[in-house]
């Protein structure tokens, strides 16, 4: 998950709505539908846009060359090795997968023409990387009916029948990060906890959770807002420093991770740090800020890691270096796999159910519970609730496969079970 070099545009209300104005008129249009709309097609089975008799189209909006580069690699990977997969064991309901990618390089404008695009050809989305982007087409995802299954996990995209939140939202995250810094890491009431974050849905989200924290237990949060072109902490660390904080949350991205843990550990700031799943790449094992990584930082993330000894990460980590031997393995792996492996099942339900429509396909997503991919518990049942509550709590490890290990297994703090909206 190394970011590439920072996206220069600021993602700001104003530029998105004027994305969407320009881009309103193509959304409007007519689809071109690729199967009679609700009408009976191969095998019995009721199919509309992004279904033929012989292929079912899904869409993939990424990031291959912004902040976010290396996930957007690993993710769209996974999700081409689940494809090849599914379509050499015969495909799903007698049809192949096809799966259209565009890279929006973490860029608004790109972003929604990008949806603007696809849409009226697929029959969903396998992966949509930002959540602010994910955000500004919501209203259209829900006209649209195409189902989206996000590579973003802000509290926002929850309420949608049609984005569908894939683990814990990064407010319930950040809630099982703090809880393991007070449990785990020396963390009390009365101290000062930082907290360093982007502008925007990812970052606003996951300070909710460290407030809510703050308010539960006695802390005081002291906020350090950013910007994604903001790649030196070297400010932020002495801002903390002064103000005595006893540990950190980060809701950024990798290098931004890496600078605040190098520079806290150079200036003598030894506290525990905690990411957010986003804030972390095992690429950075591989910078100066490597040994104080592997000393002070910790990950909260949704799903077991794709190093861990369980059969479904095993698999993956071993189909997935056969397919990319030159690329390294990380968490994106995993994310990418899981929402196709979702998308697949509810694809699967729905042919059962005799119905490849979009409203078919979401209402077999619906009728999903307590369903297991290998790397967590799902529950699709709750538009208005993420799939899980559990996190994982990782750290890198350059001896562990895909440069993390786990420290704490998959749970749900008793705070994050309380909380409220």
């Amino acid at each position: 998950m190394t970011p590439a070099r920072a996206n220069s545009r600021k993602v700001t209300a104003a530029a998105i709505a004027a994305v969407l104005a320009m881009a309103g008129a193509a959304g409007c249009s007519s689809k071109a539908k690729d199967g009679d709309s609700g009408k009976e097609g191969a095998g019995g089975v009721k199919t509309d846009v992004g279904v033929t008799d012989k292929t079912i189209k899904l869409g993939a909006l990424t990031d291959m060359t912004g902040v976010y580069a290396t996930l957007g690699k690993s993710v769209t990977q996974a999700q081409q090795l689940y494809v090849k997969q599914v379509n050499a064991d015969g495909g799903i309901c007698g049809r192949k997968l096809e799966l259209t990618v565009r890279d929006h390089g973490y860029d608004s404008q790109k972003a929604i023409s990008g949806y603007t695009e696809l849409e009226p050809d697929v029959l969903g989305f396998a992966q949509f990387i930002g959540s602010p982007y994910v955000a500004a087409v919501k209203q259209r995802i829900d006209k649209d009916k195409a189902l989206v299954m996000p590579q973003a996990w802000s509290a926002s995209l929850l309420g949608s029948d049609y984005i569908r939140v894939l683990g814990s939202t990064y407010d319930i995250e950040t809630i099982n990060a703090i809880d393991f810094l007070m449990k785990e890491k020396g963390l009390k009431k009365g101290d000062k906890l930082g907290h360093v974050y982007f502008e925007g849905d990812y970052g606003e989200n996951a300070l909710a959770g460290s407030k809510y924290m703050a308010e539960q237990n006695g802390l005081t949060v002291v906020e350090q807002k950013i910007k994604p072109t903001d790649n030196d902490m070297t400010a932020q660390v002495a801002a903390l420093k002064k103000a005595g904080v006893k540990a950190i949350v980060i809701s950024a991205g990798p290098r931004q991770a890496a600078s605040l843990v190098g520079v806290a550990a150079a200036t003598g700031l030894t506290v525990p740090i905690i990411g957010n799943n986003s804030a972390y790449a095992p690429q950075l094992l591989g910078t100066q800020a490597a040994p104080a990584l592997e000393k002070m930082y910790f990950i909260s993330t949704p799903a077991l890691p794709i190093g861990a000894d369980a059969e479904g990460p095993s698999k993956l980590a071993a189909d997935y270096a056969k397919a990319y031997p030159k690329d390294s393995l990380d968490n994106g792996v995993v994310a990418g796999w899981t929402a196709a492996m979702t998308m697949g099942e509810a694809l699967k339900k729905a042919c059962e159910a005799k119905d490849l429509t979009r409203e078919g396909v979401d209402k077999a997503l619906l009728g999903i519970k307590d369903w297991d991919a290998g790397f967590g518990i799902h529950d699709f049942t709750d538009p208005n609730a993420p799939s899980s509550l559990d996190s994982v709590i990782i750290k890198p490890d350059k001896a562990a496969k895909g440069g993390s290990s786990v420290v704490r297994e998959a749970e749900t703090s008793e705070a994050a079970k309380s909380f409220k909206r």
